[in-house]
C-alpha cells in the first residue's frame, strides 16, 4: 500500500464518521470499518456468537423488524446467499397505544431526524453489503411478494407489537426451514413464575406491549405455529453508547442489577429460541 492510497483511505474514513455523526439516531452499535463504529442505543457485538444460529451458509434469510440491519448483516457475514430485511421506516405505522399515538409519532420522527432506520443504508454501503431492505409490517408479510426463506431471524420485535400472535403467524406463512426468535423478556416474572408463561403489560408512550418470561416467549413461539427445537438461557444485550440516560434511575438500577445477577450482564434481557414451523 503506497503512501497516496493511504491517504485516499484516511479521507473516506473521516467522511465515514462525518456520515454516521450526521445522523440522528442510531439503534443498532455496528462496526461498519475498522474502528469506525455507530453509536446506537444497543450492542449485539458481545453476545451475538452466543446466540443459538441455524446454519445460513448458503440459505435465503429474512430478518424481520432489521432497523439498522445489525442481524441482517450478521446474517450476510455468516455466509448466507441472499438477505432480505424488512420493517416500517414511517413511525406513524407502529403499534402505538391510542392514547400516546400522536406524540409518540411525532417524538420518534423529531428524534430521528425524519424517517427511522436510515442508518441501515449508511451501514450498507460501508459494509459493502447486497442485504435487500424491504418496507413491509411483519403482520404483512407475505410469501406471494416476498417468497420464503430457508431462515428467518427476528430480534427484539414482539414487545412492539400489540399482536405478537399474529405477527408470528405470519412470519410461520414465510419461513421454509428455521427461525430464530430473541426477544425481550421480564427477568422478574421469570424468577416468580420458571414454569409458567406470563407477560408484563406496558402498553405505554414507548410503544412496548408484552414483555413475557422466559416460559411465555416459548409458549408465544409455540401458539405462532412453531416447534421450538433449541431455547438459550437468558442473556442480556448491552446497552450501546447511544443510549439515553434513564428517566427512573432508581427503577433503572434496580433492573440493571436483577438481569446481571441472572445473566451476567448489565444490558435487557433476552431469551432466544430455535424453532421450526409445526
Amino acid at each position: 500500500m503506497n503512501a497516496d492510497t493511504t491517504v485516499v483511505e484516511q479521507r473516506d474514513l473521516a467522511e465515514l464518521r462525518r456520515e454516521i455523526d450526521s445522523h440522528p439516531l442510531w439503534y443498532h452499535t455496528i462496526e461498519v470499518a475498522p474502528d469506525v463504529v455507530t453509536p446506537g442505543w444497543f450492542d449485539l457485538r458481545p453476545i451475538v456468537d452466543g446466540m443459538p444460529w441455524p446454519d445460513v451458509r448458503g440459505k435465503r434469510c429474512l430478518d424481520v423488524g432489521t432497523y439498522d440491519g445489525f442481524l441482517a448483516f450478521e446474517l450476510e457475514r455468516r455466509g448466507a446467499a441472499e438477505v432480505v430485511a424488512t420493517d416500517i421506516s414511517d413511525p406513524s405505522g407502529w403499534d402505538w397505544p391510542l392514547i400516546t399515538r400522536e406524540r409518540g409519532t411525532e417524538a420518534v420522527t423529531d428524534a430521528a431526524g425524519g424517517k427511522t432506520g436510515m442508518g441501515f443504508e449508511i451501514a450498507r454501503r460501508a459494509l459493502g453489503s447486497s442485504v435487500e431492505r424491504v418496507e413491509t409490517s411483519v403482520y404483512d408479510l407475505d410469501p406471494l411478494d416476498v417468497g420464503t426463506f430457508d431462515v428467518v431471524v427476528c430480534g427484539s420485535l414482539l414487545l412492539h407489537l400489540r399482536d405478537p400472535i399474529r405477527a408470528l403467524e405470519a412470519i410461520r406463512g414465510v419461513c421454509d426451514g428455521v427461525f430464530l426468535s430473541a426477544e425481550t423478556v421480564q427477568i422478574g416474572l421469570t424468577l416468580l413464575r420458571r414454569r409458567t408463561p406470563v407477560a408484563e403489560l406496558k402498553g405505554d408512550r414507548n410503544c412496548q406491549w408484552w414483555i413475557p418470561n422466559v416460559a411465555g416467549h416459548r409458549r408465544m413461539i409455540s401458539a405462532g405455529g412453531f416447534r421450538i427445537e433449541e431455547a438459550s438461557r437468558p442473556y442480556a444485550i448491552p446497552f450501546g453508547p447511544g443510549h439515553p440516560a434513564s428517566e427512573r434511575p432508581l427503577e433503572r438500577l434496580r433492573q440493571r442489577t436483577l438481569t446481571k445477577l441472572v445473566t451476567g450482564r448489565v444490558g435487557v434481557p433476552h431469551s432466544a429460541v430455535v424453532a421450526r414451523p409445526a
